[in-house]
């Protein structure tokens, strides 16, 4: 992978801490980023973090204000770690369910299956750019009244009949960590159309401080309830410190203008890859619909744990850098953060495991020339070639 700053972006950040006492934490840069962000997509609210990860726990923690009680959130063992951790740390239930093969996504018939009526929301991930979601999933949630939480932290620009992934939801999350479509260093948005709910979040965004709300109703009525208190730190919940920075914004605005532009070359990317690779001896047949590839899969048609280990070896030989198992470690069931509570459940979900074991992902981003993708399939193929014969 390369990094996704270009020299506009870094003389952009130079410009601005050159300028004469230069604010640098969340200000109203910060603020113009949400709204470009919020244009981009398609909703009305976008709150800027720190981390993708901050956006999964804000977002999970900002539904204990609709559930007190808890419930269930149904969600894929192929995910990213604090899509799960931050339901456990919120007093939430994980139950999980396997993946779709062609999409890495959840599987809607058996998330049909898993709703019980302690089910209060579907956390879907989106992962390496698929697109997730079908309208049966959408039509069984509006069904049951069910919250839709999306996880698009790998997935900017992907769609679902045409609709960018993230504005289906009652809350979305997006990461711009470092090789995802685009970076500020560090970062993450959450996203909704809720005027409630992104006032809850803007709060838990920064300690619980009422002078982050928007709505000046709100904000005065602490004020009149509580006169005993500085208005300016009146803490309305217990919350977090997730806030980002104005040099965040500075890039995260100016890597957005070439956002979709990059989704294309990505796309290019992988239509060149899966074009030329080996479909009887790698999967190939991905829902690429919609998609907005973040990395190129290369996953074994048959289970053979011990050829995806001399895969691997042999990659590592020639120097392609890849991930095994996918998205965050494979099944997360496996991780000993969940082990511990969920004992041997990692062995119920064959698709997941397959992903696991037989699974991996190099990395794409719009630089990579189509004669080094031509290469690289070829490696592959060479080595489908050599192992088909043998």
């Amino acid at each position: 992978m390369k990094n996704n700053f270009s020299r506009e972006d870094l003389d952009l950040v130079i410009l601005h801490l050159q300028s004469d006492d230069p604010k640098l934490t969340q200000g109203p840069l910060v603020e113009r980023f949400e709204s470009l962000w919020s244009s981009w997509l398609g909703v009305k609210h976008s709150v800027f973090v720190n981390s993708g990860s901050s956006a999964n726990l804000l977002s999970i923690f900002s539904l204990k204000n609709f559930f007190p009680d808890g419930g269930e959130i149904i969600l894929p063992p192929l995910t990213w770690s604090s899509d799960i951790s931050s339901i456990i740390h919120a007093g939430f239930d994980p139950v999980f369910v396997d993946i779709n093969p062609r999409t890495l996504g959840l599987d809607d018939l058996k998330v049909c299956d898993a709703i019980s009526d302690r089910t209060v929301a579907i956390f879907v991930t989106h992962c390496q750019g698929f697109n997730a979601l079908t309208d049966l999933l959408l039509e069984e949630i509006k069904k049951r009244n069910l919250w839709l939480l999306e996880d698009v932290c790998e997935s900017h620009g992907a769609t679902h009949r045409g609709k960018r992934l993230g504005a289906f939801g009652q809350l979305s999350n997006f990461s711009f960590y470092y090789a995802h479509h685009m970076s500020t260093i560090e970062g993450g948005m959450i996203c909704t159309d809720s005027d409630d709910l992104v006032e809850i979040i803007r709060l838990l965004r920064s300690h619980g401080m009422t002078r982050e709300l928007k709505n000046e109703e709100k904000k005065q009525k602490f004020v009149a309830d509580f006169p005993d208190l500085n208005p300016d730190f009146i803490f309305a919940m217990p919350a977090f410190n997730v806030r980002n920075t104005e040099i965040g914004a500075i890039l995260g605005i100016n890597q957005l203008k070439r956002l979709d532009r990059t989704v294309i070359e990505r796309c290019k990317n992988q239509e060149i890859f899966f074009s030329d690779l080996d479909s009887e001896f790698y999967r190939t047949d991905y829902l690429f619909e919609g998609s907005s590839n973040y990395a190129l899969n290369i996953v074994l048609k048959k289970a053979s744990p011990n050829l995806a280990e001399e895969l691997k070896r042999e990659m590592i030989h020639v120097g392609i850098e890849n991930r095994r198992g996918s998205a965050g470690g494979g099944n997360q069931l496996r991780q000993p953060y969940l082990r511990k509570i969920f004992q041997n459940l990692y062995n119920q979900y064959p698709e997941t495991d397959h992903i696991h074991f037989n699974g991996f992902y190099i990395g794409n981003y719009p630089g990579i020339e189509p004669s080094q993708l031509k290469k690289l399939a070829e490696f592959f193929n060479d080595f489908a070639r050599r192992h088909k014969q043998s």
